[in-house]
């Protein structure tokens, strides 16, 4: 760390500079000076997919400060962006580039949700030179120090960008070892990175890649399959990242024979929370803070909180970055990415993926 830093991060300064602390003040100079925050400037923004009638994939490219300390392959980041002069709003994105050290350049790639206001924002308006505020890299969805020899990678969507980390960061790292990538699109039209991974494919060193669209005829994920592709997987270390159907599909195939648990070798991360049933729903939902109550409809809490008119926090709807945490006072739920359920009173919960079993109270 430099003295400048150093100095700005001190006490003294910060005395100084209170109540509104040393970052506000050097944003107003240099929007790329920081002693504590983590900003970035776009550098550029790259058209993925463009397929009329469909959200468009972009991938940004960012400096950030130099206060940013890096990630590891597989690893999201929370991005904050104030839209047209409105109050700052923050969503998480996975990083696509490699792995790389504190204040060097990394991408994203995402898709434009049509209901986002960040995404839409960054694929449609976002231009080079905008500023944008970032959380350091989090999350454990990640390689490990010494990568087996045999790693298998499946992803569905836009859930193939983590996994476009990892391989990135092997190719990097001259990794010698084989990896299996399995990818599942819409159409050859919807297939992100498919000129990369096509180069990837043609280069044989090692990795394997199958580009699937069930849609069009190729093989669904079944263990008779994948058996044949890759002799006794469940026991070759696995990452998996995309929607519910996709990871539900995966877990099943990695389970035993006859069993329900998924294998130790596979790792997950959704990319979209599963669907809940509200068949069985039933009881109350209270939102105790604002004097707030509706039936339960069996959905997620954040979700049942946005349709009774509440505006929580989130930032990425996944269960990741924890941004919308809230008590639960009272009641049970389950969690719809594990099905675990918790019953204990005054707890944290991650409102985006938990549905209430019954009645219900949350300090909302």
């Amino acid at each position: 760390m430099g003295i400048t830093q150093t100095l700005l991060r001190s006490r003294a300064v910060e005395a100084l500079t209170s109540p509104h602390g040393v970052d506000r003040y050097l944003e107003l100079v240099n929007p790329m000076w920081a002693a504590k925050e983590v900003r970035a400037r776009i550098v550029e923004v790259h058209r993925e997919v463009d397929v009329p009638g469909h959200p468009p994939v972009a991938t940004i490219t960012l400096q950030p400060t130099s206060t940013w300390r890096g990630h590891r392959a597989g690893q999201h980041v929370q991005l904050g962006v104030e839209v047209h002069g409105a109050r700052r709003t923050t969503r998480v994105f996975s990083v696509s580039s490699h792995e790389a050290g504190p204040g060097e350049p990394f991408t994203i790639t995402l898709r434009a949700n049509p209901d986002g206001v960040v995404s839409k924002f960054l694929v449609e308006e976002a231009q080079p030179g905008t500023i944008v505020h970032l959380s350091q890299a989090e999350g454990e969805f990640t390689l490990p120090a010494h990568v087996p020899d045999h790693v298998v990678f499946i992803s569905g969507g836009s859930g193939i960008t983590p996994l476009m980390s990892m391989l990135r960061t092997l190719q990097r790292r001259t990794h010698r070892g084989r990896v299996t990538f399995l990818h599942y699109a819409q159409s050859p039209e919807h297939q992100i990175f498919a000129e990369e991974l096509a180069d990837v494919a043609r280069s044989g060193y090692g990795v394997d890649v199958h580009l699937l669209h069930p849609e069009l005829g190729d093989p669904a994920l079944s263990p008779a399959w994948l058996e044949r592709l890759v002799p006794g997987y469940r026991d070759v270390p696995t990452w998996a990242c995309g929607p519910a159907p996709l990871i539900e599909a995966v877990r099943k195939t990695y389970a035993a024979p006859g069993g329900e648990e998924a294998s130790d070798a596979l790792n997950i991360e959704y990319f979209k929370p599963p669907t809940v049933s509200n068949g069985a729903a039933e009881g109350q939902v209270s939102f105790s803070r604002t004097g707030t109550n509706a039936p339960n409809s069996g959905a997620t809490l954040l979700e049942q909180a946005e349709a009774a008119g509440l505006s929580p926090e989130f930032g990425c709807r996944m269960g990741i970055c924890f941004s919308c945490t809230a008590t639960k006072t009272e009641g049970t739920v389950t969690n719809v990415l594990t099905g675990e359920t918790s019953s204990l009173p005054d707890e944290g919960v991650r409102i985006c993926v938990s549905a209430p079993q019954g009645d219900c109270s949350l300090d909302l």
